[in-house]
């Protein structure tokens, strides 16, 4: 089995943290895992991407190929039609809807929306809106990893427990807005 992730979007949406809580549930599954990541212009709001490669053997090398993921997983809009090269052709984009206009010409969003939803495979979410009645608008990345959990190799069990851990540091309310987000994306992509 492989499973490869391309994940994008902007600088301090969480991209990384996307990344980590994925990996760690992969690797307390049992899988091989390989992550790359380009941080770009991230504190200005430039582009991020990360690479995140789960296989049941050794991975060949940190790097998706072009076609060769099977999910692209952005926290951006745009940012998830600029890497569909990347998407096999059975492949799924899941994506938030909630953009992040940092560049002047940003194209009108409703042409954006639409080119995604023409996708064969595409799950489009109000990852700001549920993270925001989960209690914190900075749990939108959280609302993204629920919504993708349902396509991930791993049990949702594993990656909610994962999420839990990772903002257990952080304090109570801020742990329980990112497991309560988590939650409200893995139930807006039924």
């Amino acid at each position: 089995m492989k499973y490869d992730i391309v994940l994008a979007g902007v600088g301090g949406q969480g991209v990384l943290s996307v990344a980590a809580v994925i990996a760690e549930a992969a690797l307390r599954e049992g899988l091989s895992v390989r992550q790359s990541e380009v941080h770009g212009m991230s504190q200005r709001g430039g582009e991020v991407v990360a690479n995140l490669r789960l296989h049941t053997g050794p991975v060949p090398s940190d790097l998706v190929p072009i076609g060769g993921a099977s999910l692209i997983l952005s926290l951006e809009p745009l940012e998830s039609l600029r890497y569909l090269r990347y998407l096999s052709r059975s492949g799924v984009v899941v994506t938030s809807v909630n953009p992040v206009r940092n560049i002047a010409a940003y194209p009108a969003l409703p042409r954006v929306l639409e080119a995604i939803a023409s996708l064969p495979q595409a799950v489009l979410i109000d990852a700001e809106g549920l993270a925001r009645r989960s209690g914190s608008v900075r749990a939108a990345n959280m609302a993204l990893a629920g919504a993708a959990a349902r396509l991930l190799p791993v049990s949702s069990r594993v990656l909610e427990q994962c999420v839990s851990e990772r903002f257990a540091s952080k304090g109570p309310a801020l742990l329980a807005a990112n497991v309560e987000a988590f939650r409200a994306g893995w139930s807006a992509a039924a």
